[in-house]
């Protein structure tokens, strides 16, 4: 939340910022998860419902994680640790950025487009700069990217977005 003095928004209460950030991102974390996971199974058949989980495990288990050997148990809760964490990191870094830009959080479209571009931004930074250099191909080579796009920049983003907007318009 922010105090207001004289219609201006002041200064920002950054760590109300943080708190919800840390909310919305799991927030739209589950969002992402659970439409990344229907589209796996749409477009690979029912078994692939889980592999959004298991490439997310390989970030911390290699990408052993992938294979069909290896316990749905270990790889899918290594995933769901990794994903919660890393949306909440992400969901932090998108909201205290709309705290400090008081032009980002302003109105309702201009914090949608902000979380909704950043969740574009973290696709492209995530798939295409920081797992090939982690050696996690599987992200870039494994996926389809129209479905990427709509996932990281609409099921996060937007997602993140909506929930940060509400935090932002209740007073």
């Amino acid at each position: 939340m922010t105090t207001r003095t004289a219609g201006a928004l002041a200064r920002p209460d950054l760590r109300r910022w943080a708190i919800h950030g840390i909310i919305g991102g799991i927030f739209a974390g589950v969002v992402f998860a659970m439409f990344e996971m229907v589209m796996a199974a749409v477009q690979m058949g029912g078994e692939s419902f889980f592999m959004p989980l298991r490439m997310i495990g390989g970030i911390v288990l290699g990408g052993q994680a992938l294979a069909p050997e290896t316990s749905l148990v270990v790889a899918g809760t290594a995933g769901l640790v990794v994903h919660m964490m890393l949306s909440a990191a992400y969901g932090v870094g998108v909201a205290v950025a709309a705290a400090v830009v008081a032009q980002l959080r302003s109105g309702t479209l201009p914090l949608l487009a902000w979380a909704s571009i950043a969740g574009f931004a973290l696709w492209i930074v995530n798939f295409y700069v920081i797992a090939p250099i982690a050696g996690w191909r599987w992200f870039p080579d494994g996926t389809d990217p129209v479905v990427q796009f709509v996932a990281h920049t609409f099921f996060f983003g937007s997602a993140l977005g909506v929930y940060l907007n509400r935090f932002a318009r209740i007073r």
